[in-house]
């Protein structure tokens, strides 16, 4: 059987985001048989005639909808925009309805995180909401137990509906606390521990 891969899409702007994915990566690259295939997407420009540059100047690749089509898991991030997702990656999203039509995501793991500048600045309703479009694709939702002492210790970011991080103002917006960092590890950890054990029964099924 070959490795299952997950794709890990995230947008940031100031890094935090963007290190919530790396880390989540790291999860994925500790599990025996997994990889982790990171991109992000473009900001998008009210100047729609104005095109998009094909490659970032740093960074990960942007996403394709090849990636998502291949993918064997999807770890989907983005800081709060007004308790919900940022608009490049709601964009990108849009653009996914021919996947939703062949079915291509029916039945693969996905995991959400996103970061915001304050504490109650939307987090969960962020998290909840990036959950809504998996859902009409058909994937299978994972979060964070409770019996994952990291849940119950944190005292920034951290939530059972995904991995977060909470840069306060004043400091470096990527400097992930050691908690936030251990729970995008787990729940990279854990999509990629079910996209390899679904991936399995259905070989077994033929």
């Amino acid at each position: 059987m070959s490795d299952a891969e997950i794709l890990v899409l995230y947008y940031s702007r100031h890094g935090a985001t963007a290190e919530l994915a790396r880390q989540a990566c790291r999860g994925i690259e500790a599990v025996d048989g997994a990889r982790a295939r990171l991109r992000t997407v473009p900001p998008v420009s009210a100047e729609s005639e104005r095109p998009v540059q094909a490659i970032p100047e740093q960074g990960a690749p942007y996403a394709t909808l090849e990636d998502l089509r291949g993918c064997d898991g999807l770890l989907l991030g983005s800081p709060t925009r007004f308790g919900n997702m940022a608009a490049p990656l709601k964009y990108f999203l849009d653009g996914t309805a021919g996947l939703w039509a062949e079915g291509a995501l029916t039945g693969k793991p996905a995991g959400v995180l996103t970061s915001s500048s304050t504490l109650h600045g939307g987090q969960e309703s962020t998290l909840l909401t990036m959950m809504l479009p998996l859902l009409h694709h058909g994937m299978l939702l994972t979060g964070l137990p409770f019996t994952d002492r990291a849940l119950t210790e944190t005292r920034s970011g951290g939530s059972p509906y995904g991995a977060s991080h909470y840069a306060p103002p004043g400091e470096a917006p990527a400097r992930l606390s050691e908690h936030e960092s251990q729970l995008a590890r787990h729940l990279g950890q854990r999509v990629a521990d079910i996209a390899l054990a679904l991936k399995a029964r259905r070989a077994l099924r033929g």
